[in-house]
Parts: structure tokens; C-alpha cells; sequence
């Protein structure tokens, strides 16, 4: 049963991280789908913002044992690449 729970507590860490990123993620792409308006300082404080937060959450699961830190590194590299990518589309247009 408490092994059950603890599977049970991983899933929903997991799911919640997900859902965090994917959040990032679409704000991501929004920027970049709207790449003919000029860089906006307030749109990058708050991807910023958003980042700093997911990791604050993912440290948080990683340190309570409900993910790997392999894994909560898989999941910022992911977003930061897509980050990285809006960055250099920007600085061309």
C-alpha cells in the first residue's frame, strides 16, 4: 500500500511538472508565432519568471525523491533549447 502511494505521489509529480512545462512551452510558441511585433521585454520577464519557477518546482520533487534529477533536467533542457531557438528567430527578424 505505501509503495502504491508513492508510485501514486511520482504520476501526479510528474503530471503536474508536465503540465507546468507544456504551459512555458506554449508561451514559447506564441512568441514565436508572433515574431513580426518587436521583442518584448515584459513577454521575456515573464517566460523568465516562468522558468525559475519550474525549477524551483522540479529541485522541490527531485529533493522529496517523486523524480529523478536526470529527469528534471530532461525537462528544463527541453525548454531552454525552445527558448534558445526563439532568441536566435528573433535577433534574424
Amino acid at each position: 500500500m505505501a509503495s502504491e502511494m508513492i508510485v501514486n505521489h511520482q504520476e501526479k509529480a510528474q503530471a503536474i511538472l508536465k503540465a507546468d512545462a507544456d504551459k512555458i512551452l506554449k508561451l514559447i510558441k506564441v512568441q514565436m508565432d508572433n515574431l513580426t511585433m518587436p521583442q518584448c521585454p515584459l513577454y521575456e520577464e515573464v517566460l523568465d519568471t516562468q522558468m525559475f519557477g519550474l525549477s524551483r518546482e522540479i529541485d522541490f520533487a527531485v529533493r522529496l525523491g517523486l523524480i529523478e534529477e536526470s529527469e528534471g533536467k530532461q525537462i528544463l533542457g527541453e525548454l531552454e533549447r525552445e527558448l534558445s531557438a526563439l532568441h536566435e528567430a528573433s535577433t534574424r527578424k
